[in-house]
């Protein structure tokens, strides 16, 4: 029996909740203590959070490729594997197989992203895509509370338990919610951008597409890992970090939906220009001024703009393509994916070797700035092009 689209909303911000919200960015408001018990350096934190990320990058490649035919089933998969891996994590003192366990939530992360997004968008209008996208934002805005409560009497073990065990309750949500969608509901979508366009031009828009969105992959993925981190070198006031990362997903719940809203009005490429022009500010502000409020509005930015940021750029490629919805959001995911392994496992290595986080939050902020700008230059050449020929015809 088919499920309402309020249901299938509801699970998809659920499942994206478990997979990305906890799944993937609970080890940024952990990270903190593990480094603290001297469990690994900020480069050992770089290669694990690496190693989740081509987790990540593995799985949106493989979705790309095969053809899958039981999408809940790979859900459930999906869902399962996080729970596991977030559970795992405390069941273990060991660097090579937190490693492991790392590689395998990025590997659920990217299932879960990619098969959620093509059950969920295909029932719900653009607006609604904002709300969706929204819950990478709970997730961590949950984190971020869930993390501190989970370790007033206990470390780090007991804040992956109990993430582990909110995983499995809401999972369960996700599951019910989303296992009638299993057949593809194909819509005759009419798509101005290709109505503008010839298909040669599509696919370059497409590739500047891929270029920005692995570039701030690149970039946005240092403030993830280390944002918390960082703020607990800046103030030994309790629990600065906790809410650093509250305020991130503080912003982001929202931010999807207000950055449609704007993408409605001033067109989905200047309206990324603009998102990664704060986000690269939000980056950069707090290693510049080193202050607790530069802290908290670089948390506020970096939350207000990244899963609208992922919003835009998979709204933007739906657009572009839209009869292939799995597989262009596998192909972007792959894009990002990319960047992002790349990003902490560098920002790791200059930390050490700094000794403090200024290059590497600068660095990642100026790759994000260049993949906003990359936008208008690249795709308005295309724009040029088209009406030059135009106007010659």
């Amino acid at each position: 029996m088919e499920r309402p689209t309020w249901l299938v909303l509801l699970g998809g911000m659920t499942a994206l909740i478990v997979a990305m919200g906890i799944g993937r960015f609970a080890f940024t408001p952990i990270l903190p203590m593990m480094m603290e018990h001297g469990l690994f350096s900020t480069a050992g934190a770089g290669y694990l959070a690496s190693s989740n990320y081509l987790g990540y990058l593995i799985g949106a490649i493989m979705l790309t490729m095969i053809r899958v035919r039981n999408r809940p089933l790979l859900l459930l998969i999906g869902l399962i594997s996080s729970i596991a891996t977030t559970w795992e994590m405390s069941m273990f003192n060991n660097f090579e197989v937190w490693f492991l366990f790392r590689f395998l939530s990025g590997l659920a992360s990217a299932v879960v992203f990619i098969i959620a997004s093509s059950m969920v968008l295909e029932r719900i209008s653009e607006l609604q895509t904002g709300i969706f996208y929204g819950g990478v934002g709970v997730g961590i805005l949950l984190t971020g509370f869930a993390v501190p409560l989970f370790t007033q009497d206990g470390g780090w073990i007991e804040a992956w338990q109990g993430l582990g065990f909110i995983s499995l309750i809401l999972s369960v949500a996700a599951w019910y919610s989303l296992r009638g969608n299993n057949q593809t509901k194909t819509k005759i979508i009419d798509s101005p951008t290709q109505q503008r366009y010839s298909a040669s031009a599509v696919r370059r828009i497409l590739i500047w597409l891929l270029i920005a969105y692995g570039l701030e992959g690149l970039g946005y993925i240092v403030t993830g890992t280390y944002l918390v981190a960082f703020a607990k070198t800046v103030s030994d006031i309790p629990n600065i970090a906790s809410l650093s990362w509250m305020l991130v997903g503080i912003a982001a719940a929202p931010s999807c939906v207000a950055w449609s809203l704007l993408a409605a009005r001033l067109g989905k490429k200047w309206t990324l220009t603009v998102a990664m022009l704060l986000q690269s500010i939000g980056i950069a502000l707090p290693v510049l001024f080193s202050s607790i409020a530069a802290i908290y509005v670089g948390a506020i930015l970096f939350g207000a703009t990244f899963m609208g940021i992922t919003t835009l750029f998979v709204s933007y490629a739906k657009e572009l393509y839209p009869q292939n919805n799995r597989k262009i959001i596998g192909l972007l995911t792959a894009s990002f994916g990319l960047g992002q392994m790349i990003g902490p496992l560098v920002a790791g290595l200059l930390i050490s070797g700094h000794g403090n986080y200024l290059v590497a939050l600068l660095g990642a902020a100026l790759i994000v700035l260049i993949g906003g700008l990359s936008l208008p230059l690249g795709i308005g050449s295309i724009v040029v092009h088209k009406l030059e020929n135009d106007k010659s015809t």
